[in-house]
């Protein structure tokens, strides 16, 4: 089991400096996007910059309002709508033991509906919605389920979006483009179920783009983070592992890519997640070659941020720091990341001090 680190260990791992503001957002900062929805956490949002701004693409997660002995959740109809799903407690065919996913009728059912919001910043520390950008929801029915954990990378002029989407036929990777964050360009699902954390490079490798993704399998296999290719940013090939779980660590039971990797003079560094058997959630580094970035050089043993705050500590789902969202500023990395599945916090970070810690 992982051992949380205590205040006086955590300067010996820790590397992040959290914001004293922290959490920047909580769930009753924002409206829900319905009436009859609540808003139940924000999580993992991605991050860039437009217009001199700091900007967040924050993942809302929202549930029915419940009463007692009745269950509601809410799934997107064929229309697009938030259609509410209503089953007694004690139906028989209603399995409740996860506060995250529900099974009814053999059919597995997420207990909120998640959409993505854009929310800026002068500071990067107070953000606020802006007028006149749009929501960020799930289309079609392989979004039926809603979208998730955005990763925003942006080479040239053009955002690219891949996120979570998540239906009754699985969780795989969507993809939106943009260029002045009001019209949207959809890519479709871009890696099939079941797949997600998919991470673009900001720049093309010998006229290639490239990302990261972690496709997964019950039966055999793992968790495990995954290079691929593209000629085109839409269709990918040349699939490769890179990274896998390590019994006895930290990220034992499952690996995921954060955001888009940073260019360094030593190579490629992508800051990761990991998480144990008990569901603890860390994040740590790795570094790739930066002509060849299936080539991993260097992976740190220990983590560089471990949930230790109170907000890290308890909330929907507890004991996880989450990224997939940040901003370089030569040495000082400024990462945004989701605390225990319901605030959305900040922390920054010595690129350096973070290259460091690889061995």
């Amino acid at each position: 089991m992982l051992q949380i680190i205590n205040e006086s260990e955590k300067g010996r791992t820790d590397l992040a400096q959290r914001f004293p503001e922290n959490p920047l957002l909580l769930p009753k900062n924002l409206a829900p996007s319905a009436s009859g929805l609540q808003i139940i956490s924000l999580l993992n949002p991605g991050v860039f910059r437009y217009r001199g701004k700091t900007w967040l693409l924050v993942r809302v997660a929202e549930g029915a309002a419940q009463k007692e002995g009745v269950l509601f959740f809410p799934v997107l109809n064929a229309t697009g709508n938030t259609e509410i799903i209503e089953v007694p407690l004690n139906d028989p065919d209603l399995i409740a033991t996860d506060a995250r996913v529900i099974n009814y009728k053999g059919l597995d059912y997420l207990t909120t509906i998640s959409h993505l919001r854009l929310l800026s910043s002068d500071d990067g520390v107070h953000f606020t919605e802006p007028e006149g950008y749009p929501f960020l929801l799930g289309h079609g029915y392989l979004e039926r389920f809603g979208i998730e954990d955005c990763r925003v990378s942006q080479i040239g002029d053009t955002y690219y979006l891949t996120y979570t989407a998540v239906s009754d036929s699985g969780v795989g990777v969507g993809m939106q483009t943009t260029k002045d964050w009001q019209h949207f360009e959809s890519g479709g699902m871009i890696l099939p179920p079941h797949n997600k954390d998919c991470a673009m490079f900001e720049e093309k490798i010998s006229g290639k783009y490239y990302c990261l993704h972690r496709p997964s399998s019950k039966e055999i296999g793992g968790n495990y983070i995954w290079l691929a290719e593209s000629p085109d940013g839409l269709h990918w090939g040349n699939h490769q592992c890179l990274i896998k779980t390590r019994p006895g660590l930290w990220d034992s039971a499952r690996v995921g890519a954060g955001a888009a990797p940073i260019r360094t003079e030593q190579g490629w560094l992508e800051i990761y997640h990991g998480a144990n058997a008990e569901h603890q959630y860390c994040l740590g580094a790795f570094l790739m070659d930066i002509d060849d970035p299936s080539k991993i050089i260097s992976r740190t043993t220990e983590p560089i941020m471990v949930p230790t705050e109170a907000y890290e500590l308890s909330g929907f789902f507890g004991y996880v720091v989450f990224t997939n969202g940040h901003i370089v500023d030569g040495d000082r990395l400024t990462m945004y990341y989701g605390a225990a599945d319901e605030f959305v916090c900040g922390a920054h970070f010595s690129i350096s001090k973070i290259l460091s810690k690889l061995s």
